[in-house]
């Protein structure tokens, strides 16, 4: 299993490819995921285009059950986030057979 990717590896290629200082790029990063972050709590939807599609749920709390002990707990109404990948990255995902 591979490592996740890192905001500074993603200022890294950014350094790489466009040759930003690498403050600027750890800026445009950050500046980048805040935007995403901002997006999905303002309207409940995130789409990027030929990656997938982000989404809010609200759930209401329940009754569940702790594994361990087999004891009903309260599980308290959270937020979640559901993603769907879209279809071209699918296709490319499944073309690596």
């Amino acid at each position: 299993m591979t490592d996740s990717i890192t905001r500074n590896e993603l200022a890294e290629t950014i350094f790489a490819e466009i040759g930003l200082s690498k403050s600027e790029c750890i800026s445009l990063v950050d500046e980048i995921i805040d935007m995403l972050s901002e997006g999905l709590v303002k309207d409940k939807v995130l789409k990027i285009p030929s990656f997938g599609t982000f989404k809010l749920r609200y759930k209401k709390s329940r009754m569940g059950r702790n594994p361990k002990t087999k004891e009903p707990a309260n599980i308290t109404s959270r937020n979640v986030i559901l993603f769907k990948v879209s279809d071209q990255l699918k296709n490319l995902l499944n073309d690596l057979k």
